[in-house]
């Protein structure tokens, strides 16, 4: 089950985020398979000039899962499985931010998407687990790098 915490401890960055922390809210969302959340608050140590969500400038989290979660086809006359289908979950962050000075907000976006192949979910969930904790494991290691590639272009 995905569930965005009440209080995010959000990474170290370069250009005073040593110790930044979000607090989300519930928020609706028009897609029927999500769960919406707002940044409402912001703590720890981080810039003063980072808001929070607002109608023109939004900091906001989904959370998704597949309309109907897909399992496993039967095993042709063969004995081999003809395709094997894939449930998509997201995660998506969007945050207004500023490109030039006087000029309206434009969104920022962040996706992190975990493909499940049907039947994994039963057969290898020890694996689907290890994928999952080396790929977050690694962005929260990497954030002040992504932070840097963000602003130089440069991996």
């Amino acid at each position: 089950m995905m569930t965005v915490p009440s209080t995010i401890n959000g990474t170290a960055q370069n250009g005073g985020f040593t110790s930044p922390t979000y607090t989300t809210a519930a928020s609706s969302t028009t897609f029927p398979n999500g769960k919406g959340y707002v940044v409402s608050a912001k703590g720890g140590t981080q810039p003063g000039s980072v808001d929070v969500h607002s109608a023109s400038r939004p900091f906001s989290l989904l959370a998704s899962r597949p309309a109907n979660v897909r399992t496993l086809p039967a095993v042709n006359a063969n004995g081999v499985l003809p395709n094997v289908p894939v449930n998509t979950y997201t995660l998506n962050t969007r945050k207004g931010v500023t490109v030039l000075a006087g000029q309206a907000s434009v969104n920022a976006s962040m996706k992190t998407q975990i493909n499940v192949p049907a039947g994994a979910d039963l057969a290898d969930i020890a694996n689907l687990r290890a994928m999952i904790s080396a790929h977050i494991g690694a962005l929260s290691q990497m954030s002040a790098e992504l932070g840097e590639t963000s602003a130089t272009g440069e991996i």
